[in-house]
């Protein structure tokens, strides 16, 4: 009998051995996983940083192409009243700089402009060409200029799609957007070298 009572009580000694040692391993993993949470936390805040640049900075570009370079005051006699006011187009351009910013954010973070750098030259064109479209169509006066413009633009779009589609399809999908964007502005121009 006796040596089953020392057998037993050893089992206590193992129960309370384990016991302490599964505390001080949940106590570790709450301390390593209060540091993975850190690191989430820092790279979240990292993360809307580069959303809130990415976004931002097309808008502010285009904001100011707009204000600057004047784009809509050469047009303050339309010759249709299909063609809508010039502040209607620049909100289109304003929010397909926006979408296009946040496509190529989500492209971005896909490691996308590293995989296909093609992607990033694509976006850099239609953005340019965006910019190049307010003034060719507005302060030189000609739908023509923005129609060769916007053929460019459409083509850079295209390019972007296909190549954000691969890596991201959420981004191709805001890029379709944009896409139906440039579309409205196509029947702007054609009316415009039209008339």
């Amino acid at each position: 009998m006796d040596s089953q009572d020392i057998r037993y009580r050893g089992g206590d000694d193992r129960d309370a051995a384990t016991t302490a040692m599964a505390e001080t391993d949940r106590k570790h993993a709450d301390d390593n996983n209060k540091g993975i949470r850190d690191q989430k936390r820092a790279m979240a805040k990292r993360g809307l940083k580069s959303l809130t640049v990415a976004v931002a900075a097309p808008v502010l570009v285009m904001l100011f192409e707009t204000y600057f370079l004047g784009g809509g005051r050469g047009n303050r006699t339309r010759s249709s009243s299909w063609i809508p006011p010039p502040w209607v187009l620049h909100a289109t351009r304003l929010l397909s700089s926006g979408l296009m910013g946040l496509a190529a954010w989500l492209v971005w973070v896909d490691g996308g402009f590293h995989k296909k750098p093609n992607a990033l030259y694509l976006y850099l064109a239609q953005f340019i060409l965006c910019l190049v479209w307010g003034p060719a169509t507005f302060l030189v006066g000609s739908g023509l200029a923005g129609l060769v413009v916007w053929l460019g633009q459409s083509a850079a779009l295209f390019g972007c799609y296909k190549a954000f589609n691969e890596i991201s399809p959420v981004a191709g999908n805001l890029v379709k957007l944009c896409l139906a964007f440039a579309a409205f502005v196509a029947a702007v121009n054609v009316k415009l070298a039209i008339a």
